[in-house]
Parts: structure tokens; sequence; C-alpha cells
């Protein structure tokens, strides 16, 4: 699909974008434009509107002004949510409900089975996806006896598992070991290599960096950046980063079935 000028299509298309949580003023008209086989990070302090943009991409919050178009379609007509793949942040794979990380795997075939029974396709793309996160021998093990790391590469293969277009993860790097974080970076480097799309919120480049084809950096709900990522920084998102992480073991929230949940 093109434009009428002859223009792909952005997979998201983000144009004068304005949300509020609550009373408060969260983004301010942001413009945001991601095109077919880019990886696009979302950059800035916390508060900045990094997760409520990439919320609002997913249709979890509102625009009070603003459109938004995914893979050319407004999103109040959308309803091909089986093409992209979301990450939340600040969840956990453990919900208090007893699961498996083969069970929690498979619901992320969900949007592509609605609600019928898992086929072959559908077994063999879950085994994939817990190949690629390096969770395949932990396939019959309970959610709730895994780390934190552990915790993040499940809800990153449930993300995998509907073997979406689109992949957007918020903060997929937080609180996350050294060694996950490398096999977290190589499962997406596979992902771009096979020409996926991804929005990434991050609060440091780390080891994705190399991977990075371009930064908007968001400051008070405003883009003040759209280009290159910032290299005088070194390895952060931003001069001043405040180096807060909010993720601690008892803010996270238990995991979900499906896109909109």
């Amino acid at each position: 699909m093109t434009e009428t000028d002859g223009r792909p299509v952005p997979v998201i298309s983000l144009r004068g974008a304005t949300a509020s949580l609550g009373s408060r003023p969260v983004l301010r008209g942001v413009d945001l434009a991601v095109g077919r086989g880019e990886v696009v990070a979302l950059l800035g302090a916390n508060g900045s509107g990094k997760s409520t943009a990439v919320r609002a991409v997913v249709g979890q919050v509102p625009l009070s002004e603003g459109r938004l178009e995914l893979f050319g379609t407004p999103l109040k007509r959308f309803r091909d949510w089986a093409r992209i793949g979301y990450v939340p942040q600040r969840t956990t794979a453990a919900s208090g409900v007893p699961a498996t990380v083969r069970e929690v795997v498979s619901a992320g075939r969900l949007a592509r089975t609605r609600l019928r029974p898992l086929g072959r396709a559908d077994r063999a793309a879950v085994d994939r996806a817990l190949e690629l996160v390096g969770m395949a021998d932990r396939a019959g093990d309970s959610v709730n006896a895994l780390s934190g790391g552990q915790h993040q590469r499940v809800l990153i293969a449930r993300a995998l598992a509907v073997q979406p277009e689109l992949l957007i993860m918020d903060e997929p790097m937080a609180g996350v070991d050294v060694a996950s974080q490398e096999i977290l970076a190589g499962t997406l480097r596979e992902q771009v290599a096979g020409g996926a799309t991804v929005l990434l919120v991050l609060h440091e480049l780390g080891p994705l960096e190399p991977l990075i084809d371009r930064a908007v950096v968001l400051r008070d709900g405003c883009v003040v950046h759209d280009g290159p990522p910032p290299r005088a920084v070194g390895q952060h998102a931003l001069p001043g980063h405040d180096h807060v992480h909010p993720h601690a073991a008892h803010d996270a929230e238990p995991i979900r079935t499906g896109l909109l949940s």
C-alpha cells in the first residue's frame, strides 16, 4: 500500500497526538512515524510521555486530539491486532494463577486463533518463540519459579509467538540481568533481520544501540529530537538521565492475555 504521492505508508503514523492522564496533559502534539522495517527508540526522562505514547499506539490511552493510523488504517477501524506484538511496561509473568512458561507464551497466539484450540502451526510458533529467548528448557516450569530476567524473556516470547510484523516493547531491558539483556538483544536482532518493524521505549540504549535506526526524544510530552540516536551521552538516553528505574517487584502487575488488556 502506498500513499497518493507514491511514498510507502508508515506502519505507525501519529500526528498531533495530545493525551492526558486524568487532568494532567502527557502528550502535547506528538508527531511520530515509523516506517516498515525501521527500529525506532523512544527516549526521554521519567514522565516525558514515552510509555503514554506507546500505550496510545496500541489503543490503551485515548487521544484527545490528533490522528493515529496503523498500517495505513485509522485506529477506530483497525482490527488486525495479530500483526502487532506488544510487551508492556512493568509486568510480570507471575500472576498468582498457576501457569507454566508454555501456557503463558501460548497466550500470545490468541490474537491469531480467536480462542480456537492451538493447531500444529500455533504450537510450532510457541516453540520457536521459546527458543528465541532461550527458555525452551523451562517450558514446563511454573512462571512463579522464574527470575526477573526470565520473566521478561517469557513476556517477549509471548509477543513473538504471534509472529508480529510490528513489535512494540516498553522498556524491555529494565531490571533485567546482563545475560538476559544479551539474549534479548540477540532475539531482537533476529526479528529485525527478518523484516520486523520495532518501536522501543528505552531509558538506556545499552546492547540495543547497534540496532537503532532512529531515536525520538520526548521532553514534557513534546518531541525535541527525531534523528540519529544521541551519541554524545554514551549509553544513556539523555543528558541528566535520572537513573530512576521504578520497576521493583512490588510494583509489578500480573500478566493479562490479549493486546489491549
